[in-house]
């Protein structure tokens, strides 16, 4: 395993629940600001491998990424059991929901 992968692995590891990180903010944060693709690919392999809190990663505009309606409703359900509001487009407010780990060393 690369080391960025690594890292964003540990980065999203240490989100809390209640809160959400961007897959851009995460890739920044492991070492490449234009990593955010890569992010999505490695939620998608290695969520369940390494227990991810998947659901707490979206996107830039503060959106659930998922178009497909199950997955969609998975993670609204999943953020709105950690009292995470989720509107009717759904969007999650950053100013209030975003983790910003401070501390963060490698």
């Amino acid at each position: 395993m690369n080391l960025f992968t690594e890292r964003a692995i540990t980065i999203m590891k240490q989100i809390p629940a209640g809160k959400v990180m961007s897959y851009g903010q995460i890739a920044a944060l492991a070492g490449s600001p234009r990593g955010a693709r890569q992010i999505v690919r490695i939620l998608h392999s290695m969520s369940r491998k390494y227990e991810i809190p998947w659901h707490r990663v979206i996107n830039a505009k503060g959106e659930i990424g998922f178009k497909d309606e199950q997955q969609l409703f998975e993670q609204k359900r999943r953020l709105e059991m950690e009292q995470i509001i989720v509107d009717e487009n759904n969007r999650i407010d950053l100013d209030k929901y975003r983790y910003l780990p401070d501390g963060l060393f490698f």
